[in-house]
């Protein structure tokens, strides 16, 4: 008997019976190993039978009928038909990846997803504004190859301080479980792997720190075991230049050497002035794409054209033609200025005078004592335009040793001083933007004029003595009052203490936190996690929390305290909160600065406006054209070397910086220029919202949205006895009402007690977004489903297989079958042929004596949801309901023609989403029969007498 067993081909979406129950037949099933899924279960409930030592034989099976004792209240039936949708996995859309993801990507995220498909090896750059979306985006591809079944391994490489947001991006929207490989984590992880095997092969999702994999070393035996597929974040860094890049550039080169690595690169500043850099990254999507470097305008245009297709670059006013422009808030901008008036004016003035005799005094001596003293008065100069605190700070510490400067007692090389000065100092370039929150040293010589200057820095604490800390209050008090909820930037540490205590001060009933460069990249989520308990909050920052940690759900407002000299910082500042899943309706954006403060006049009127009026001219935001820095310091230079620029006798907004101006204002229009071109030569044949958006609402219509979702849960937790309950602008779930076996599944996920919920996205702060994949909804969805297909569940308020009522929106006696079809998806490639499940749910009606016919799921969610106009008698719903399932066997031929017909349209949507012209492979689509009747339900028109 076992014998003749083995000799049974059970395919997926086949039904067997086994162990007493029936089961779903699922990929990766052989001729002696099962995979299956209970009829009603879930993917908790799956099972491996091996048949050589099962008992009793695994036959086939069908799929029962409803009965008329599954009749229950009309209310019921549309319960039936929500479940049955929200537990799809393994949809039968174009996209195989939308049952598994916790997230409704919008239509406009869907276009790299559309490009990616129509590779057969993908390698595409996107670079998108800041705030776009980029990680969903990148993600999404990832997470449908898998569901393909194209890829089984994928590694995300980027900075250090991202690996915990990927990691947590992965797991909590995709359902894809990675782990973080660098330094601290790669030995433990490592430990107990026998010995030749990569953490890589054991490990088959994981993100990985560019700086901890990009030695020799590493790299090398990165290149041995790396994954099919590769997501790099913030691509930009990983061009040639300086050794870290260029190590980082030399991995990514090699990993683009395999042709048949999938690589998807993410950045939002594609082209950061570097020509040779830039080029170099769409090398790694084809060598042959450096060409078009030496192209003149409207040569190689088949090139060009290729490039189109890898290449997607999106801004702000791009998206609105994805009727997707409510995604962003507007963004209000405003200027607040204030005058280096009494005390800190004067402070200011000394300051600058004592800078300038440093670079003076050290005219003619050795190249170290020039270069130290010219870097201790750049310090001055931004520390004094931060805050006394920080001006305070470097004062006190020496520029040559001690505080962290090397070794204890050790005095810096110039090298080191150099690149440690730059670091602290200036903004970095826009591949390398500084994160370096800590006050750079400005003392060179301990002298009674220098203790002066600290004593009088020290006095000035406080608005009365602090013209821009006043200016700043009056500005935050006009914020909280109308609803925002502000985060201050500033440079450095001490400025944002220093901040934080006085406003603590002012804004009594907010809470506020200082998070800086001082706290683990855990430690800031948490603290800014901590402000989302309070209705009124302020977040002051230093430039450690502009990029990478999403502050779109708790604050509406950026306020600039320092202005950062690389306008790229601003972007990102601002692209903390003005992003993708920002609720609110307008974010407010502001720049303080001194009116008569040189520092910022330069900065304002020669960097920060200059590249705002080429933004506004291109619609992108173009990095600054700083050569490596030299610009920006001979800005600087100009306005510390500047005679005669006392306190109100010159304005300095509007000033003319001389050559250094100059300088950078033929910088910029190079700059300009190029961008301008590039926007031209690379524009892309980009996929229209005609194309995407019939596709995306096709799977939205097949899967349920946020809707369906609510609707689903309101109404099954109230079934189960555990009604939702409002609280404040989302709910609370109380879970412990729920049935004994319900709760402790969800006990098992962590879940108990009473769940504060939302179905809107960004969530409430305190609660939990509630989406199709939750664990809460899949139990819900689950254990409904089960008792339906329990023939022995005799509860009268259950779920309705079967029922009939009196309703008042059909004209005709309208029969509804609720339909679970399975298809067998063959896709064919390299003759390797992968075998895949795909299930949807499809409504069928029969009104009057029309032809069965397949309807809309929203027809016939409308259909189902109708109120019952009166009660129908149990004997006349019965004899209703028994005529419906009577008439079953003569409407099978047409329920196997409408799953065929399904069957073909699934093979089309395949072939028009994943094939190009050039690809590789085959489809075949084969419907599993007979079709899995679920439901059976009869509507009657009120008027009709009994």
């Amino acid at each position: 008997m076992k014998a003749s067993q083995l000799q049974v081909n059970f395919y997926p979406g086949s039904l067997v019976s086994a162990r007493g129950r029936e089961w779903i037949v699922l990929p990766e099933s052989t001729t002696d190993t099962l995979r299956l899924r209970p009829l009603g279960g879930g993917e908790k409930d799956e099972s491996l039978i091996y048949l050589p030592l099962e008992l009793q034989p695994v036959g086939p099976a069908t799929f029962p009928w409803p009965v008329v004792a599954q009749a229950r209240n009309h209310s019921a039936s549309q319960l039936l038909m929500d479940a049955l949708q929200l537990k799809l996995r393994s949809g039968a859309g174009p996209f195989r990846s939308f049952g598994n993801i916790a997230v409704e990507p919008r239509a406009y995220q869907l276009v790299p997803l559309l490009m990616a498909m129509k590779q057969p090896t993908v390698r595409l750059l996107i670079a998108d504004d800041v705030g776009i979306g980029k990680t969903i985006e990148g993600a999404l591809i990832a997470r449908e190859m898998l569901d393909r079944g194209e890829i089984h391994r994928m590694a995300v490489l980027c900075p250090p301080h991202l690996c915990e947001q990927w990691q947590r991006e992965l797991e909590d929207r995709f359902h894809i479980q990675a782990v973080v490989v660098r330094s601290s984590s790669a030995t433990r992880l490592e430990r107990d792997l026998p010995p030749g095997t990569s953490v890589f092969d054991a490990h088959p999702f994981t993100v990985v720190s560019l700086d901890y994999i990009k030695s020799e070393r590493r790299r090398e035996a990165f290149q041995r075991f790396c994954p099919e597929f590769v997501i790099v974040d913030e691509a930009h860094t990983c061009t040639q230049g300086g050794q870290g890049r260029q190590q980082r550039f030399q991995l990514l080169k090699g990993l683009a050497e395999n042709p048949q690595r999938h690589m998807v690169l993410l950045t939002a500043t594609p082209h950061s002035g570097d020509e040779d850099a830039f080029f170099n990254l769409l090398g790694l999507l084809r060598k042959d794409f450096t060409q078009l470097k030496d192209l003149p305008v409207g040569a190689r245009t088949d090139l060009r054209e290729d490039l189109s297709r890898h290449f997607v670059q999106r801004r702000r006013p791009d998206i609105a033609e994805w009727q997707d422009a409510s995604m962003f808030p507007d963004r209000e901008t405003a200027e607040i200025t204030y005058k280096l008036t009494g005390g800190w004016g004067q402070l200011f003035n000394d300051v600058l005078d004592y800078a300038r005799e440093l670079v003076v005094s050290s005219e003619g001596k050795g190249q170290r004592e020039q270069r130290m003293n010219w870097w201790a008065a750049l310090a001055l100069l931004r520390c004094i335009s931060s805050s006394p605190a920080a001006a305070v700070n470097a004062l006190r510490t020496r520029l040559n040793g001690g505080q962290g400067e090397g070794e204890e007692g050790a005095e810096l090389s110039l090298e080191e001083l150099e690149a440690q000065a730059s670091e602290r100092v200036m903004d970095g370039l826009d591949d390398a933007l500084s994160t370096d929150d800590i006050e750079p040293a400005a003392q060179t010589e301990d002298t009674a004029h220098l203790q002066e200057l600290i004593a009088a820095a020290e006095n000035l604490a406080g608005a009365a003595n602090d013209p821009k800390l006043a200016k700043l209050t009056t500005h935050l008090q006009a914020l909280v009052e109308e609803g925002f909820k502000p985060v201050v930037f500033c440079r450095y540490i001490a400025t944002a203490h220093y901040l934080a205590e006085y406003l603590r001060g002012k804004f009594k009933k907010a809470t506020i936190k200082a998070v800086t460069g001082e706290l683990t990249p855990g430690e800031r989520e948490a603290a800014v996690a901590e402000l989302g308990d309070t209705e009124q909050r302020i977040l002051v920052a230093t430039d450690c929390l502009s990029e990478g940690i999403n502050l779109q759900g708790l604050f509406t407002a950026v306020v600039h305290y320092d202005l950062s000299w690389n306008p790229t910082r601003h972007e990102q500042r601002e692209g903390r909160v003005d992003r993708f899943g920002q609720q609110a309706k307008k974010v407010r954006s502001t720049m303080l600065y001194g009116e008569d403060n040189p520092v910022d006049g330069a900065v304002l009127q020669v960097i920060l406006r200059k590249a705002e009026s080429i933004r506004k001219e291109l619609g992108v935001l173009v990095p600054m054209p700083d050569d490596e820095g030299k610009l920006t310091q001979a800005l600087l230079n100009a306005v510390l070397l500047r005679k005669h620029n006392a306190l109100g006798k010159q304005a300095q907004i509007g000033f003319d910086f001389g050559e250094p101006a100059q300088q950078i204002e033929t910088a910029w229009q190079s700059a300009r220029e190029k961008a301008a071109k590039n926007r031209s030569i690379f524009a892309q044949r980009r996929l229209k919202p005609d194309d995407v958006l019939p596709e995306w609402r096709k799977s939205a219509a097949a899967l349920g949205n946020e809707d369906d979702v609510q609707r689903f849960v309101s109404r099954a937790m109230a079934k189960l006895g555990a009604g939702l309950e409002p609280y404040k602008n989302h709910f609370k779930a109380p879970l412990d009402a729920l049935p004994q076996t319900l709760k402790e599944r969800l006990a098992a996920e962590g879940l108990t007690g009473t769940l504060r919920i939302d179905f809107q996205q960004p969530a409430a702060q305190g609660s939990t977004f509630i989406q199709r994949t939750h664990p809460l909804v899949v139990a819900l969805a689950d254990t409904l489903l089960e008792q339906a297909l329990d023939s022995q569940n005799e509860d009268a308020d259950g779920v309705a297989r079967a029922g009939a009522a009196f309703v008042g929106n059909v004209a005709l006696k309208t029969t509804v079958l609720l339909l679970r079809l399975r298809h067998q998806l063959s896709i064919t490639r390299d003759n390797n042929t992968r075998l895949m499940l795909c299930e949807e749910t499809v409504a069928v009606s029969i009104a009057g004596a029309e032809p069965l016919t397949e309807i809309p799921l929203p027809q016939a969610r409308e259909l189902l949801g109708a109120q019952a106009s009166r009660n129908m008698p149990p004997v006349i719903r019965d004899r209703h309901i028994q005529q419906a399932l009577d008439s079953l066997p003569t409407w099978q031929t047409a329920l196997e023609a409408i799953a065929q017909a399904r069957a073909q349209s699934l093979l089309a949507d395949h072939r028009r989403v994943r094939e190009a012209a050039e690809a590789r492979g085959s489809y075949q689509v084969t419907a599993s029969l007979p079709v899995d009747v679920m439901g059976v339900y009869v509507l009657v028109p009120a008027a009709v007498e009994v």
